[in-house]
C-alpha cells in the first residue's frame, strides 16, 4: 500500500505528473555578530593608515591634524601620507561651532494695602425736634513694587566628528561618533579628537582579547 504523501500527491497531480521537488532553503545570511568579528578581524591586520581631509570646513581640517596626532601617539599603525601604501584610509567630517548661551532670571516683589474712607450726615426725628449724626471714615493706600533682572552671556564651543575606516575594497570595517563641549585641561576640538582615538585604541583591545 503506497505511503499517505504519494496518495495526496497522486490525488492531486495525477498518476502521470511528477511530483515537484520541495524549494531549496535560503542561505544563511551574515548576523551582526559575525560581521562584527570580521571588521574586528580587518582591524587587528592594518598596518598602515592614510587619514583623509574631513569635510566640514577650517575647523574640520583642525580635527583632522588632531586625530593624527592621537593615531600616532597610540603606536596602532602607521599613519603614512601616501594613500596608495594605506591598507585603509580613514574618512570622515567634523565642526567646531562657536555660539552664544544666554542666561536671565528675574524677581519681582510687589507690597499693596488700602483702606477707604467714608462720611454721612444722618439726621433723626424727635419729638419736639431733630437730633443730627455725623459719621466719618479714613481710607489710607499703600503701595511698593520693586523688580529686579539679570543676563549673562557666555561663548561657547561644541565640537563633533564621524571617522571611519574604509579597507581597500571600500568596506568600513570600523566607524564611530563623538562630540564634547570641551574638557577641563583641553578644548573642544582636541577632546573629540582624543574620544576618537580612545574609542579605535579600546576596540583594538577588544579585538585582540576575542581573536587571540
Amino acid at each position: 500500500m503506497p505511503a499517505l504523501p504519494l496518495v495526496l500527491a497522486a490525488m492531486v497531480f495525477g498518476p502521470s505528473d511528477p511530483v515537484p521537488a520541495p524549494a531549496p532553503a535560503a542561505p544563511p545570511t551574515a548576523t551582526s555578530s559575525a560581521v562584527e568579528t570580521d571588521g574586528l578581524r580587518q582591524l587587528l591586520a592594518l598596518r598602515r593608515v592614510y587619514v583623509d581631509r574631513f569635510s566640514g570646513g577650517e575647523t574640520a581640517a583642525q580635527i583632522r591634524d588632531m586625530v593624527i596626532n592621537g593615531l600616532q601617539g597610540s603606536k596602532l599603525f602607521v599613519i603614512t601620507e601616501n594613500q596608495e601604501k594605506a591598507d585603509a584610509i580613514l574618512r570622515g567630517s567634523g565642526e567646531d561651532l562657536v555660539f552664544n548661551e544666554t542666561h536671565s532670571s528675574s524677581d519681582n516683589v510687589t507690597v499693596h494695602s488700602s483702606m477707604s474712607t467714608s462720611q454721612s450726615d444722618e439726621d433723626t426725628a424727635l419729638r419736639g425736634g431733630t437730633r443730627s449724626y455725623d459719621r466719618t471714615g479714613k481710607s489710607v493706600g499703600l503701595g511698593a513694587g520693586e523688580s529686579e533682572s539679570s543676563r549673562s552671556v557666555e561663548r561657547r564651543h561644541e565640537a563633533n566628528a564621524a571617522v571611519r575606516l574604509v579597507n581597500k575594497d571600500g568596506d568600513v570595517i570600523w566607524s564611530t561618533t563623538q562630540e564634547s563641549m570641551g574638557a577641563r585641561f583641553r578644548g573642544a576640538s582636541s577632546d573629540v579628537a582624543d574620544k576618537i582615538t580612545r574609542r579605535l585604541t579600546e576596540d583594538y583591545e577588544r579585538a585582540k582579547k576575542l581573536l587571540h
